[in-house]
Formats: C-alpha cells, structure tokens, sequence
C-alpha cells in the first residue's frame, strides 16, 4: 500500500519548486510532479500522477495539469482510481476501455455529409453515365449540405428534411419559390437521394431510428406528390418531316460533331453511346454496332444493325493515332453533350436549319416515323432504339431474333433519311 504522506494545503503544494514527484497527502498514491527549469527561464511544468498496486503490479496514472486541475479535484480524481483498485479494476486498463468506448461514440456521429461520402464510393461506381455520376455530387453539394450537412445522421428529423425540400430557390428564368414547387423533378431526385444515404447510416447502424426521408406515410403527409405539381418536360424532337433536310445540313460540313449528330439520327440510339463509341465495338463483316453495358444507360449490351446511311457516316471519317474513339473530341477525350447541342443551336443561328429539335430528341423523331410510316410491330422499334422491354422480347432479342427486322426497319430509315422532303 502507498505510504500515507502529510496533507499538504493548496499554498504549500504551490511553494513546492524542487524538480522530481513530491507526496501532497490527503489520498494515498497522489503525487505532484514538477519538472526541471529550462535554460529559457519557462516555468517547469507541473501536473499530477497517482500511483498505486493492482495484484502486486505497480501502476502509474496522469490525472492531469496543475494548471487545469486544482489541489481538491486532484484528491477526488485519486480517490476514483482507489475505489476502481478496491473493486479489482486496473485504473490504467479502465482508463483505455473508456478511450475506445469514447472513440466508438465519436464513429457512429457520423455527420450527413461523412455518411453521403461513404455511400457515394460505392454508388457510383454502379452508374455507367458520368453525367449522372457528377448530378448526384452536384444536388448534394448545392441542395443537401449546406442544410444538414455538418448535422449528425442520428439527430436529423423529418421536419428537417421537409425544410430542406422546401428551401428557398431559384431558376435560371428568375423564377423564386419553394425548392420543391418550382424544382419539383430535381427536388423529387434529392429526396430519392437522402433517402438513399439514410439507409445506408441505418445499415452501418450510424442512426438507430426511422428513415426521415421516406417518402410513404412520412414526406407524403407533409408535402403534395411530385407528380402533381412537377412540369412534365420532353426533349424537343426533331420533326421527322424535316430529318433528311437536317442530315443533308450536317454533312455539308465535315467536323467531328457534325458527324457525331449524323450518326445519332440515323441510329436511332442514344446520345451517350454514339460519343463514347470505340472502333473496336464495330465488325464491317457482319455490318453491326455492339455496345458493351458499360455505354448503354440500361446496362445491357445492345446491337445496332448499321445501315447504308451509317455506314457512310463511319467510311468518311478517319481513325486518329493513338485514339479508339470514332468521334473524339479536338483533346482526344470522349465527346461532351454540350458540344454537340451547341452544333445544333449553331446551325439554328446560322440558318442552316429553321425547326425546333435537341440532339436528345433525335431517338424520338426515328420512334415517331416508326410508328407513323412502318408497319413494324412495337417491339421492333423498341428493340431498334435499344428501349426497355418485357422479359419475353428481351428473350428473343438475345437470341438474336430480331436483328433482320431491325436491320430491315434501319434500312428503311436510311433511304427516308436520304430522300428529298
């Protein structure tokens, strides 16, 4: 047992100046330990330590500054440690236990931001499109973090995710008003989005309550549905009346774009798969386009029939050094969107074209002529712009059932495309 020393006063422990560990009293074990004086002429350090024996093994235990802790609390602390001895506890190992109790406590205070950042490693590696990748960290950035970004995951209630989705804003046209009424379709995504992140803190168990972004009996009580309030927007389509004059206006110059605009008309698919495009995906033997999974927004490889009109296309251009891109961009990189509507939106204010239409609508237009001027039953033209469809045509389609008659239907198109309006 630590030898009783004499219980020094307050004043008496201040005047103490001799470097080294000095007995203070009042608790066995308690020690003030005051260090040597520098050449610098710094006050020594002075702090206190509690020593004592735990099954015959001695132990030695900081219980802080003396600057921070007085004469009194030192005793009271001396006298925890010494009831923890008596009940056969380590002080030392108690000590360590509540650091990594402590530290686990911290872990699962995970902010909505330090959860999202998590999510977000893993979900987006299952998007294909980078476009969609980047609006995923935009509307967080822009929407969700500067609200409850630094706020922990466990304490968000679902009023706050209501004031989130009911925040103050603005469109580009001025218009100011409640995220949710005058963004309503990118509001609606945010919501998906949160929700998407709670679930994952609840799984991590980083929150041990009920999903506050849920839309079903939670949100749908405090907020009016998306679907009645949202603008339904579709991407401008080109007039199919006005196809061939359109792809006879593109081929009259040669540029890159203009071709990469050419090739998506007269496909028929979408816009992401013609500008990542590699010329390994072709075989001019069997006259087909195989896009791999990774460059089709449904995730599934898609073959493309290459008519005459496409063909055409890819004969004029030339294969670059070093690039398996068809249509790279002037840096070698893969095509953006803006490039190619701002070749469209060119031609708009050049007069070279005098109708409505955005690249993204050319799948509509092919879709409309379709439908209008062919014969071709619906899961053909479906099948020919690479759109979703039921288990059985996906069925037939894999069989390769399909692709005569889609070439047929791309053919017809071709010598649509290339007739005189």
């Amino acid at each position: 047992m630590p030898k009783i020393a004499r219980e020094l006063t307050a004043l008496q422990v201040k005047n103490l100046k001799n470097p080294g560990l000095h007995a203070v009293g009042g608790v066995p074990g308690l020690l003030i330990k005051i260090g040597k004086q520098s050449a610098s002429g710094v006050k020594p350090s002075r702090s206190w330590i509690y020593r004592g024996r735990v099954n015959d093994r001695r132990i030695q235990l900081g219980l802080g500054s003396c600057s921070s802790v007085s004469l009194a609390e030192a005793r009271q602390l001396a006298r925890e440690q010494r009831i923890l001895i008596d009940k056969g506890r380590n002080p030392v190992e108690f000590r360590a236990e509540q650091k990594q109790e402590q530290a686990r406590a911290r872990e699962k205070r995970k902010s909505f931001k330090d959860c999202a950042e998590m999510y977000l490693k893993h979900r987006l590696k299952s998007l294909s499109n980078d476009k969609h990748k980047q609006q995923w960290r935009n509307t967080l950035e822009t929407y969700v973090y500067p609200v409850i970004g630094d706020r922990p995951i466990a304490d968000i209630s679902i009023n706050e995710i209501k004031n989130l989705l009911e925040q103050e804003t603005q469109k580009r046209s001025g218009e100011k008003g409640s995220f949710w009424e005058v963004k309503t379709e990118t509001a609606s995504r945010v919501q998906g989005r949160i929700y998407d992140v709670f679930a994952f803190a609840i799984t991590k168990e980083f929150r041990a309550t009920a999903n506050p972004a849920e839309w079903r009996g939670r949100l749908s009580t405090l907020l009016p549905p998306a679907a009645k309030i949202k603008e339904i927007k579709h991407h401008d389509a080109l007039p199919y009346s006005k196809a061939p004059h359109f792809l006879a206006a593109l081929l009259k110059r040669n540029s890159i774009t203009r071709a990469a605009l050419a090739f998506l008309l007269v496909t028929g698919v979408r816009s992401g798969s013609v500008r990542k495009a590699h010329w390994d995906e072709f075989d001019f033997d069997e006259n087909v386009w195989t896009i791999p999974p990774a460059h089709e927004k449904t995730g599934n490889e898609h073959r493309v029939p290459l008519s005459t009109a496409a063909l055409a296309i890819l004969k004029s251009l030339k294969q670059l050094d070093g690039c398996n891109l068809v249509f790279p961009s002037s840096t070698g990189k893969v095509l953006t969107d803006g490039a190619i509507s701002k070749t469209m939106r060119q031609m708009r204010e050049r007069g070279e074209i005098d109708y409505k239409g955005v690249p993204h609508g050319c799948r509509a237009t092919f879709r409309t002529w379709a439908a209008d001027k062919t014969s071709y039953s619906d899961e053909i033209r479906k099948a020919a712009s690479g759109h979703s469809f039921g288990d059985a045509v996906k069925m037939a389609y894999q069989r390769g059932d399909l692709l005569e008659k889609r070439r047929r239907l791309m053919e017809e198109w071709s010598l649509f495309l290339s007739s005189k309006q």
